[in-house]
């Protein structure tokens, strides 16, 4: 009986190591699971790692990718790197989260931190850099590294603060950007207005509105065509997101508390809703790729990444339209719409770098040695000057190829292309105005949400609705229940609660109660049987004296 009971209870205990769920401590127990750097690399062994990265569909970025991975391999011959492309950061995560149920995640992936929060929910997925960051001698800056590393210190510190998640570094920078207001100048001008320095929401409304004038054929006086949308954004989750930070309004905590749905976000849907009814604002999602418009002299105000620059103008040289479509115009390049212009803030954003975790640690520590290559100024500025990025290190920023780089803006229509080059500027200028938000399990769904707000308010108002406080409660609870908002729940000691017990869990906890109460009756009855068996010894004791006396 002891034996069936110790198997038993074995048997629960190893269950419970893998079917235990419900609470997510989001500190202490991710802490206990950093990666243990081996004392050296094993080169007598050979790897094979994968990477997977976004190139846009641009090719010099390809070949950026191509280069980095030849050179690395000659620095380190038993490191095989295996590339796999994307054209969509979605895609990539969607692919991360299948492959982590099938354990086959690639290396090294290039991804934002939004999703490296969803991959941590899979026990040990990514590895925490931590111990990689300081080694002395294989990390950054470290001394038996066969290329020339940043040190951390030399990592701008607001990017690689973006990469810490719960106490911890899960990824390195890769490149940064931050979105900014493309302009028509001319139009703009010709409408009466002058540009200031710093755009406010006013303005861009203001100058929008008067934008819709038409003749007396129905052609916008602006531009004499049939067609304007004068003021287009194309990331509407960062519209949102922005004009509620520059309020000082309401978003979502370090915790992950939702508090979007607030009467400053009524406020602003209802702004947006009216200008969205006279024709003076639409979304990429409902009208179109910003820059197309932009070209063919159809918007006066297009917002999108600094990383789409390159798109942006009559002279740019990844121009999306027919040559006849297009409208000679002076492109300005300008920081975001502000609330208060004599503090601006903007959203930082651009892909990170995150390592995988594996069986064999010698494997997780090429892939940091290659994570890491990515990070030496020859990659750093060649991907740099494919769009409107800046380098993530102040190493390869104040280095002297790329301050050259910068100096020759407007020298030509390619590298050295105008807008693309001050789209890079604005963000280095404005680094200390930048601001992330809160990163954890199901902040990406809440960033869409953000965005959702604008696109359905967006779509309603086409179809003639009317946005009231009914229909923005009514909104509000369609896109809880879209995004699942309801089911990021935190406590006050910052613990994750990702909800009930599944029933399996909670038949393992009642096999354990089974077990002890088992256990419970089997000790009692053992005790009840040897009080029995003494009390019958010395009632046998006590007959065997009276015969013998």
């Amino acid at each position: 009986m002891k034996r069936w009971l110790a198997l038993i209870l074995a048997l629960a205990l190893a269950v419970s190591l893998t079917g235990c769920h419900g609470r997510r401590d989001t500190g202490e127990e991710v802490a206990a699971g950093l990666f243990t750097v081996p004392d050296t690399f094993d080169t007598a062994k050979d790897y094979e790692i994968t990477f997977w990265a976004k190139n846009d569909t641009n090719m010099t970025q390809v070949n950026i990718y191509k280069r980095a991975i030849a050179d690395f391999e000659a620095l380190y011959p038993n490191i095989t790197v295996n590339l796999r492309l994307y054209t969509d950061y979605g895609k990539i995560y969607n692919d991360v989260i299948t492959n982590i149920a099938t354990g086959t995640t690639p290396n090294v992936c290039i991804t934002y931190p939004d999703h490296i929060a969803t991959y941590l929910t899979g026990a040990d997925t990514v590895t925490a850099l931590d111990n990689l960051f300081t080694d002395e001698k294989y990390g950054l800056g470290g001394s038996e590294l066969r290329f020339d590393s940043p040190t951390q210190e030399e990592i701008i510190p607001q990017f690689l603060g973006e990469c810490r998640l719960n106490g911890h570094y899960y990824a390195i920078p890769y490149m940064r950007s931050t979105e900014a207001c493309y302009v028509n100048k001319t139009y703009v001008e010709k409408l009466g207005y002058q540009l200031p320095e710093v755009l406010t929401w006013d303005f861009v409304w203001e100058v929008s509105e008067a934008a819709m004038a038409k003749d007396a054929q129905g052609n916008y006086l602006v531009n004499g065509q049939k067609v304007l949308i004068p003021f287009i954004y194309k990331s509407t989750d960062n519209m949102m997101i922005q004009m509620l930070r520059q309020l000082d309004a309401g978003y979502s905590t370090a915790n992950g508390e939702v508090r979007l749905f607030n009467d400053t976000t009524s406020q602003l849907l209802t702004t947006i809703a009216d200008h969205a009814a006279t024709g003076a604002f639409n979304t990429f999602k409902l009208a179109g790729y910003p820059a197309n418009f932009l070209n063919a002299g159809q918007c006066i105000f297009a917002v999108d990444s600094t990383a789409g620059a390159t798109w942006m103008g009559s002279d740019a040289p990844l121009i999306d339209i027919a040559e006849d479509k297009l409208v000679s115009f002076e492109t300005a390049v300008l920081p975001i719409p502000q609330f208060d212009p004599e503090h601006p803030q903007m959203i930082s954003q651009g892909p990170s770098i995150c390592v995988f975790n594996k069986t064999d640690p010698q494997e997780v520590l090429a892939s940091w040695l290659f994570a890491q290559y990515l990070l030496t100024n020859d990659v750093q500025i060649a991907y740099s000057q494919t769009e409107g990025y800046v380098p993530v290190t102040a190493k390869a920023q104040d280095s002297p190829q790329y301050r050259d780089y910068l100096s020759r803006c407007g020298e030509d229509n390619d590298t050295h292309y105008r807008v693309k080059i001050e789209a890079a500027q604005l963000l280095m200028a404005n680094t200390d105005n930048t601001f992330v938000t809160p990163v954890f399990n199901g902040s990406a769904s809440l960033r869409s949400a953000a965005g959702q707000l604008i696109e359905n308010v967006n779509k309603s108002v086409r179809r003639k609705q009317e946005i009231n406080d009914g229909y923005l409660s009514q909104l509000y609870d369609e896109v809880t229940a879209l995004y699942r908002l309801d089911q990021i729940q935190t406590t006050a000691s910052g613990e994750q609660n990702l909800g009930p017990l599944p029933a399996a869990s909670k038949g393992l906890l009642l096999g354990l109660l089974a077990c002890w109460v088992v256990m419970g009756v089997y000790a009692a009855r053992e005790k009840f049987k040897n009080r029995s068996v003494g009390t019958g010894k010395r009632k046998e004791k006590s007959v065997n004296f009276s015969e013998n006396d």
